[in-house]
């Protein structure tokens, strides 16, 4: 079995500049390294427990399958922020059937982004 240390997603943007705005200005995600110059440019933003690498260039948007799910402690808090920050929301904060509050949000490219709250009651608090 492969023993993973740790992880990243890799996104390849159309445009850099733009998609480090919104990550790290827009969402205010922490830069855990910054690497190169010019198009080589990279940034990795902490993630949770990962991280998020946004570096070189595509000339298309990521694959529309591509998702990012992301644990807040207070969605309503959440919204409120990004929305004064410009963030487009896509879907408010609501609670979903299976107990977790989601808001979903997109990144320049269009990528998907869930934001999400696990309640303090939710299963996914505990193990059993």
């Amino acid at each position: 079995m492969v023993h993973v240390l740790s992880s990243r997603t890799l996104l390849r943007p159309t445009d850099p500049e733009r998609s480090r705005a919104f990550y790290g200005e827009a969402l205010g995600l922490a830069v855990y390294r910054e690497f190169g110059t010019g198009p080589e440019r990279g940034t990795v933003y902490f993630l949770g427990g990962g991280y998020l690498e946004v570096s070189g260039r595509s000339e298309t948007p990521p694959a529309p399958g591509l998702r990012l799910w992301l644990q807040v402690s207070d969605a309503a808090a959440a919204h409120r922020e990004l929305r004064s920050h410009g963030v487009e929301i896509l879907r408010e904060p609501r609670q979903e059937p299976w107990g977790l509050i989601e808001m979903w949000i997109a990144d320049p490219d269009g990528v998907r982004i869930a934001v999400v709250e696990v309640p303090a009651d939710h299963p996914l608090r505990y193990r059993p």
